[in-house]
């Protein structure tokens, strides 16, 4: 999957027009932000948003922002979704994303088919 497509994917299957906020989940810690690397990423990164912003009635607000330093999830945020798939957070809020992303990005998906 190419660093645009990537992109794509990602502001296509979460909403990026809530500020600070991702469903009932809010604070700047639930906002929606894309890092970047070098000059490229952050060139790639604003096309994206332009190409997408057509498809949202409201503005995208996701940042676009300099990879500064990155910090590892603590260990019982590593995997959690496959450790917890049961979880009602991930039943409620993950599935649906995921078979958003399945349905929309099969052929992008190694080995995958969609799933109603």
């Amino acid at each position: 999957v190419s660093y645009s497509d990537l992109l794509r994917i990602f502001l296509s299957t979460h909403d990026p027009t809530t500020l600070n906020r991702q469903g009932a989940d809010r604070g700047t810690q639930y906002r929606s932000v894309i890092f970047y690397q070098n000059d490229e990423e952050e060139r790639q990164a604003r096309k994206a948003v332009q190409e997408m912003q057509p498809y949202y009635s409201d503005p995208i607000v996701t940042e676009i922002s300099p990879l500064r330093d990155f910090y590892e999830a603590e260990g019982e945020h590593q995997d959690f979704y496959r450790q917890n798939s049961e979880y009602g957070y991930c039943r409620v809020v993950i599935d649906p994303k995921l078979q958003k992303l399945r349905q929309q990005f099969a052929h992008m998906l190694k080995g995958a088919t969609p799933k109603n």
